[in-house]
């Protein structure tokens, strides 16, 4: 489905194209929305201090974003 032809369809919808892609992307995945809420914080709980162990730091050296944000915050 081409970009104007998404835009089409969330207008004929009275939803933002946004909305739409999201609803097409849950049912071509067959979330069912709702009815998975348990299943989905009981794996949010489950996972939750699961890495507390692991080194997961990271460096970020100075790039195009960085140098913007530093730029925001000086304003």
């Amino acid at each position: 489905m081409s970009g104007a032809a998404l835009e089409r369809v969330a207008r004929t919808q009275g939803i933002s194209r946004a909305e739409l892609i999201r609803q097409l992307i849950d049912r071509s995945t067959g979330a069912s929305g709702a009815a998975d809420l348990d299943a989905d914080l009981a794996a949010i709980r489950d996972s939750f201090g699961i890495a507390r162990d692991e080194d997961i730091s990271f460096g970020r050296g100075s790039d195009e974003r960085s140098r913007h944000l530093d730029r925001m915050a000086d304003l």
